[in-house]
């Protein structure tokens, strides 16, 4: 698949982006490339039940047990609010007080 710089062009302006033409160029070539890699990777035959061993113990005989072996997901808090706040520059009303980057807009 090969994409032009025009339309690479055409993207960058929606995203509200200033490209050169020849920046558009280079990425078009680059883009190009990269979709012929996925276009090879979408003529692999991945309905072989073999490449699925990985997520079947009974199958996994040349894995080692704990490559298939996973861990509960479970959440736990590790550090509590006071402890992490101890740590903060400025703290205020029990959240982390950062300085102001952006300016309010008056119009």
């Amino acid at each position: 698949m090969t994409i032009t710089h025009e339309a690479v062009a055409h993207v960058a302006t929606l995203a509200r982006l200033d490209i050169s033409a020849e920046d558009a160029a280079r990425y078009a070539e680059e883009l190009s490339k990269i979709l012929t890699l996925v276009e090879q990777l979408n003529t692999l035959p991945l309905d072989d039940p073999a490449l699925d061993a990985f997520m079947d113990e009974t199958m996994a005989t040349d894995i080692p047990q704990q490559a298939v072996l996973t861990r509960p997901d479970l959440a736990f808090k590790h550090y509590t609010r006071e402890a992490l706040l101890k740590n903060a520059p400025e703290e205020e009303e029990g959240f982390f007080r950062v300085p102001k980057i952006l300016e309010e807009n008056s119009n």
